[in-house]
């Protein structure tokens, strides 16, 4: 996670690091919290580059260009 999210145009500049918070080896699951240093509040910055859905579709982007 940390490549996709450093090297990614849009996040890159604002991503500071990714942790594994929590692990099943039972469901294949793993839970991890994603940092970001954002600007100070802008006009929809909030709401339109830090929308976990388009952070979400950052990764998907990235294993699709893997394949």
């Amino acid at each position: 996670l940390t490549e996709v999210y450093s090297s990614s145009p849009a996040l890159g500049r604002y991503f500071r690091s990714a942790q594994v918070i929590s692990f099943s080896n039972e469901s294949s699951t793993v839970i991890y919290q994603l940092v970001f240093s954002v600007p100070p509040s802008t006009e929809g910055f909030m709401e339109n580059r830090m929308n976990p859905d388009f952070i979400r579709n950052i990764l998907r982007q990235y294993i699709y260009d893997e394949d």
